[in-house]
């Protein structure tokens, strides 16, 4: 039977990377998001490379007209969906919660919050009708530890790890995994998105650090969803070497090294 994966916020970052692994294990894959000629770049890229078929859907998760709309057209052209997974989502500032931009706490209570819900709901009952599925929800190291100037962003990802633990609850009975996959430092568009297009800034983020890469979480996502049917990773943590959570991290150059002998 075809398997089909629906992928939110897949024009860049994990949701790219994402699309691409499931393309390459043989999933029909459907992806959104809001730059139209992106998804069409990607889709152009799998069915040229892998053969699948790729759908594309171009609304913003933030609304839920354009969501329901999309959805509904999604399910005339698609019968099922095995995998769907919320990856639409964005920081966006750093600022102290008296000088916060209330412009950028919406944008991410939109998105990272209430388009996961919006999404959810309209494919969550096209699981349960067929007493399968899997919902991953990418979540970060943000939602387990709440770090300077990131209140409302943090806020946010606290919101989708118990949003995560909930589904996993409520749709239980009808045999649907659910996995929160939480990634520390990645290095994606998510700085640059966050300090609104200063790529100076977001490129020091990264300086001397080996962080994660998208193709990491995409591999892991891969793992979490061709795993034995009875199994399922309930929540899942993960940051590159030299971060240990929110709090510590280290640059490449202060790691101890071994010595020659050793």
């Amino acid at each position: 039977m075809e398997k089909i994966i629906l992928v939110t916020g897949a024009t860049s970052g994990f949701g790219k990377a994402i699309a691409t692994r499931f393309a390459k294990e043989g999933y029909t894959v459907c992806i959104t998001g809001r730059r139209e000629e992106r998804l069409a770049e990607l889709k152009s890229e799998l069915e040229k490379q892998y053969g699948g078929n790729v759908v594309t859907l171009t609304f913003d998760v933030r609304d839920r007209g354009q969501v329901a709309i999309a959805m509904d057209k999604l399910k005339a052209q698609v019968p099922h969906i095995d995998v769907l997974v919320n990856n639409a989502g964005l920081a966006s500032g750093l600022s102290s919660i008296d000088e916060g931009d209330i412009d950028d706490w919406e944008a991410m209570i939109d998105t990272n919050l209430k388009g996961l819900l919006y999404v959810t709901r309209q494919i969550a009952p096209m699981m349960r009708s067929r007493s399968k599925g899997h919902i991953i929800n990418i979540g970060s190291t943000a939602g387990k530890t709440v770090y300077k100037n990131g209140n409302v962003y943090c806020a946010t990802k606290f919101a989708v790890d118990a949003l995560n633990q909930s589904m996993r609850i409520d749709l239980l009975p009808y045999g649907i995994k659910v996995t929160a996959i939480n990634p520390g430092m990645a290095e994606t568009e998510f700085s640059n998105v966050r300090f609104h297009g200063d790529a100076e800034r977001a490129k020091s983020v990264y300086a001397d650090v080996n962080a994660l890469q998208a193709t990491d979480i995409a591999d892991i996502a891969w793992y979490c969803a061709s795993l034995p049917a009875h199994v399922c990773i309930n929540d899942l943590t993960v940051t590159c070497l030299t971060q240990a959570n929110s709090f510590y991290a280290i640059k490449e150059a202060d790691r101890v090294k071994a010595s020659p002998e050793a």
